[in-house]
């Protein structure tokens, strides 16, 4: 028996990870969106495809939660999108309002599954999640490293003209301008990309990183970005219904680890069947300690304007 997995909004992000999903053929999908018509006819559509790409994975389009009953995971996707010159933290409140209320049907719906947030900011919407589900931290998480640390992966493949397979980034912390990228730790074939590329190359390719949602949202004028963040999600999700144990960097709650309690940013954790099955440490230097801490705070002040107490 195949497993399930809902996808709460039927956009560029939520329909191009649930044909990704679909495709693999490891488990059904339910596509949700308050639009009427929009999730069957893009659900239609994937079904459609079955027989050109010989899949069998049944996707199912709906405006209400009662077909996610049951979900594995539930990746969410909804909310208002970034536009020109929109930073995330902007869309914070209007986010916040949605994300409860898809939070609740979540775990009126699907109690046992987990929840997988993409929509903006990733970090304060996970932290709400969390809250709102009372859910055990390891069944909530974010789309955040992942995501960044393939623009990265990218932006170095190209400048060394190596295979992406190649290239290993490591980026934790915020997603967004407070992420913090740890050069000596990113490699091509194994050797610290600060052995093969020159400091400015290097500060180029951070900047980009950072800038790497914006850059896409000014060239696209009306939309943001959605192919690498619904491969990222796509990932994340096999993850854990496949149990790969794979280690990947996810936005998590935190309770003590790298010093930082109450804290919700994306650090290395092994995503299997139960979600987070373990968060990795890794050995960072004062003054990373010290970025990653700044951070956290960052996430702090959103969320407390969120105003959950």
């Amino acid at each position: 028996m195949r497993s399930k997995i809902s996808i709460i909004g039927a956009g560029s992000v939520g329909a191009t990870c649930a044909q990704r999903i679909a495709e693999k053929g490891y488990a059904d999908v339910v596509l949700v969106d308050i639009i009427p018509g929009l999730p069957q006819g893009k659900a239609l559509d994937m079904m459609e495809s079955a027989p050109v790409l010989g899949f069998d994975s049944r996707v199912v389009g709906t405006n209400g939660y009662e077909e996610t009953a049951g979900s594995d995971v539930v990746i969410v996707t909804s909310g208002l999108a970034r536009k020109p010159g929109m930073t995330r933290d902007e869309l914070l409140l209007a986010n916040a309002k949605i994300i409860t209320e898809v939070t609740r049907n979540v775990v009126k719906y699907s109690p046992d599954g987990i929840i997988l947030m993409v929509t903006n900011p990733v970090d304060a919407m996970t932290y709400l999640a969390l809250k709102t589900s009372g859910f055990p931290p390891g069944r909530v998480f974010g789309l955040s490293g992942v995501l960044d640390g393939a623009r990265l992966s990218s932006f170095i493949a190209a400048e060394l003209k190596v295979s992406v397979a190649d290239v290993f980034a490591c980026v934790i912390g915020e997603h967004g301008k407070n992420m913090i990228i740890i050069p000596r730790l990113c490699t091509a074939g194994g050797t610290p990309i600060t052995r093969l590329l020159p400091p400015e190359t290097i500060d180029r390719l951070v900047a980009r990183t950072v800038n790497g949602g914006a850059e896409i949202v000014d060239l696209l004028k009306t939309g943001s970005a959605f192919y690498a963040p619904s491969a990222a999600a796509a990932r994340m999700a096999e993850a854990v219904i496949l149990d790969k144990k794979q280690v990947l960097p996810c936005t998590v709650y935190l309770q003590g680890e790298y010093g930082l309690k109450d804290a919700v940013i994306s650090v290395p954790v092994k995503l299997g069947k139960a979600g987070i099955e373990e968060i990795m440490e890794l050995e960072l230097t004062q003054e990373e300690k010290k970025a990653l801490a700044s951070s956290a705070g960052a996430v702090r002040e959103l969320i407390e304007k969120m105003k959950l107490d």
